[in-house]
């Protein structure tokens, strides 16, 4: 008596394209945040050579970890922007079924970046959190 009617998605050209200025943003935050890794690895690394602090190595380390999850944030927002252009591709053509298939994709890499992106940004306050209470044992030790 009662039917549920089928959910269907029309996928227009137009929908993928939504997608463009999102990944385009995100790609550029990912790019920043290596950039600033990448400067803060330099600094540390020429610092270690002189110094051979232990702390230092342990925060190298802990940097290594964060730029390998930014490379794949990349490669994540990077492929998913693929896919998104490849569904419109096909959209144009004509074959929706392929095109719903590209599109639910691209969606899937880009939670794949975003989830990556959460986990990096976890690192990091934890890193910062480390450091903030080196910082306050140095003030204690200091201050007796």
């Amino acid at each position: 008596m009662f039917q549920t009617p089928e959910p269907t998605a029309e996928l227009t050209l137009s929908t993928p394209a939504l997608l463009f200025p999102a990944i385009s943003l995100l790609l550029l935050a990912y790019t920043n945040r290596f950039m600033g890794l990448a400067s803060l690895i330099r600094d540390l690394e020429s610092k270690y050579r002189s110094t051979h602090d232990v702390c230092l190595r342990t925060q190298i380390e802990n940097l290594r970890k964060r730029v390998l999850l930014i490379r794949n944030m990349q490669v994540a927002g990077v492929a998913s922007l693929f896919f998104c252009v490849l569904c419109m591709l096909v959209l144009f053509v004509g074959s929706m079924l392929l095109g719903k298939v590209l599109f639910t994709i691209s969606l899937l890499l880009m939670l794949a970046s975003l989830g990556l992106s959460l986990r990096e940004l976890q690192i990091s306050v934890g890193a910062l959190h480390v450091q903030l209470r080196d910082l306050e044992n140095r003030h204690e030790e200091e201050g007796r």
